[in-house]
This record gives structure tokens, sequence and C-alpha cells, in this order.
């Protein structure tokens, strides 16, 4: 099977949805909002693909400095491709693009834990989430 990868390539709001859909990431991401979606899409500064065909199979899409942090905010599998290192590759080309010092950041699905301390991410008590709806109080 011949997968290619692609550096910011174009895709569209559909590939990405379905993609997220077929690869669990669906259920946690605001895939029924058209705005939201097509935000993250052209808001995101580094987005590697993984293409079978013309189909869409793999994408970790980040937002970076390309220095010091870069923040993978998706990294999604097509179900039909997983546990076939595309992941993995993602993520290496991700870092390939980035800078000698910067570092790579996720927020990880409690059962992908084990999925990135195996790639040699450290768990890092110390990120804080303040959700969509709270607001900062005094």
């Amino acid at each position: 099977m011949e997968i290619s990868y692609s550096i910011d390539a174009s895709i569209t709001r559909e590939q990405f949805v379905a993609l997220l859909n077929a690869s669990g990431l669906g259920e946690r991401r605001p895939v029924n909002d058209e705005q939201c979606i097509e935000g993250m899409l052209e808001n995101s500064n580094l987005m590697v693909t993984a293409w079978h065909k013309e189909q869409l199979i793999g994408i970790a899409r980040s937002v970076t400095d390309f220095h010091y942090a870069c923040y993978l905010s998706d990294l999604a599998v097509h179900k039909n491709y997983q546990y076939l290192g595309l992941g993995k590759a993602l993520q290496n080309l991700t870092q390939k693009q980035l800078g000698p010092r910067c570092k790579l950041i996720l927020l990880a699905a409690p059962d992908a834990n084990s999925y990135y301390e195996k790639l040699g991410f450290t768990n890092n008590p110390r990120c804080w989430v303040l959700e969509r709806d709270w607001r900062i109080t005094e």
C-alpha cells in the first residue's frame, strides 16, 4: 500500500470532518459546527497529511511559532489505517518542520497516554485548561 505525505496541503472542511469521524476523534471535536471547523483549518499554520491515492487518511494539525513551541491540536488516522505507523510518521514529519529547540505539545485522550509515552513524550501535570464557556475569575 502506497501512502504519500504532504506538508500544508489544502484540504476541504468535508475531508477533514470525514477523517475526524473515521478516526474516532470526531467524538471530541465540533464536527457539526462548520464555522469552527473552517476556523480550525484556516488558522492552523502547520498541517502534515497522509494520503492513500486521493483519500485523506491522516492528519497532524498544529499551531506553532516554529522556534519554541508547537501545539499539535489534532492527530487523526482513519481507523482502517491505524497501527501501520502513520501517526508516528505524521509526528516525525511535523517535528522535521520545526526548529531545533521547538518542543511538541499536545493534549492526549486518556486512552492514548501509553501511546505518547512509548514515542518519548513526557507527561506534564502543569497543563491547565479553561473551557470555552468558562470565564477567567478575579
